[in-house]
């Protein structure tokens, strides 16, 4: 149950945005049936994205498995998929073939470069993406960008902005408009989350330099620093009265600290803070910045995240299977979210679902004779 309960989606199986909207979508109620490639297998460390779904394998290259899958396209309310421009199209499962048997259907598609443009049809990763998005360009220390782990173009401006789209479709196409394609590109997502970026550089307010800006790094008072035990602390206290605080907690007289409001003693400001959170260890400085409002948090490890007090006490992450993973998000105080079952084995659902699209056992064992369908066992992942 959720607030998704009744929404039907079919997932073409792939790896990263794509699965990451569909995880969404089923973290939030939907029945999500993932059709995966007959032999496919998983890496160990996808399956927590693969979590709260129906899998159905089929070899999409038989035509009567081609069938299957526009029977489940036809009673579905959205079809989720993330290849390169025109695969789907000559598999026969493009928008034109999936609007034809549901025209109320919500076909979203997840690419890098989008449908379109003089990219288009190039391969690439979420670095390229968001390389061409201008927003690699803004993160890292003045010698060069560094990657923030495949969360901007991957996860942030693609599988949340599909899962956005696809939303947002759906309550036109309920209210009575028609289906539609959601074109999602990784390079349009990412462009999107640093708006606020490109708007301050519009009207003067950033610079196109890395580490010269607020928000970049190049503040001292937005920046993480290295303690006595070689951890660090993160400072954001970027209004006055936070800044007041967090001077105060350090030990620092107010009076003799440069201006920060000028940026030009910004370096020796940092290279101030920078000494005297190297005084203490970062436990020590924890117990300094304990209930303050000086905006100052412990930067802890992805080990260390699962075990913090607040994370434990919200239940951000639980544990299946001596395994940890994260809770669904965002939370509805209405229609809680649980945490879907885990994800199935590739065709674990195969016969279920082939049964409810009305096929009967001797139509399954056929297909399942012919390699047009395969179950669990033939396919489990690795």
């Amino acid at each position: 149950m959720g607030v998704l309960d009744g929404v039907r989606v079919v997932e073409f199986g792939g790896i990263g945005p794509g699965p990451f909207a569909a995880m969404m979508l089923a973290d939030a109620g939907a029945e999500v049936v993932r059709i995966d490639r007959v032999g496919a297998t998983r890496y160990p460390f996808e399956d927590a994205m693969v979590r709260g779904r129906r899998s159905l394998a089929l070899d999409l290259k038989q035509d009567a498995a081609k069938e299957v899958a526009l029977r489940l396209v036809a009673g579905a309310d959205v079809l989720l998929e993330g290849f390169r421009p025109g695969v789907m199209e000559r598999l026969g499962l493009g928008p034109e073939e999936c609007l034809a048997r549901n025209p109320a259907l919500v076909y979203g598609r997840m690419t890098g470069w989008g449908g379109e443009g003089p990219l288009a049809d190039r391969a690439g990763h979420d670095i390229d993406y968001i390389a061409v998005s201008g927003v690699l360009h803004t993160i890292g220390p003045a010698e060069a960008p560094v990657p923030p782990l495949n969360l901007v173009g991957d996860f942030g401006g693609g599988g949340m902005m599909l899962a956005f789209g696809v939303v947002s479709a759906l309550l036109a196409a309920r209210a009575g408009g028609p289906g539609q394609v959601v074109d999602v590109a990784m390079t349009d997502g990412s462009a999107l989350l640093a708006m606020s970026a490109y708007a301050m550089l519009s009207h003067g307010q950033w610079t196109d330099e890395r580490a010269t800006n607020r928000l970049d790094g190049g503040a001292p008072f937005y920046a993480t620093y290295r303690t006595a035990d070689g951890r660090h602390m993160a400072v954001g206290a970027m209004e006055p009265q936070f800044y007041a605080e967090l001077l105060e907690r350090l030990g620092l007289d107010a009076g003799a600290v440069p201006d920060r409001d000028d940026p030009a003693n910004w370096p020796a400001l940092g290279t101030l803070l920078a000494e005297t959170f190297a005084g203490r260890t970062r436990a020590e400085w924890e117990g300094v910045f304990e209930g303050s409002d000086a905006c100052v948090a412990p930067v802890l490890s992805m080990r260390e995240a699962p075990q913090h007090p607040h994370n434990a006490a919200r239940g951000t992450f639980v544990e299946r299977n001596g395994r940890i993973e994260v809770a669904p998000a965002p939370r509805f105080v209405g229609t809680p979210s649980e945490l879907p079952p885990p994800a199935p084995a590739v065709g674990a659902d195969s016969r279920a679902v082939l049964a409810e699209l009305g096929l009967s056992a001797a139509e399954a064992e056929e297909l399942l004779a012919a390699g047009a369908v395969a179950e669990a066992p033939l396919t489990a992942g690795i």
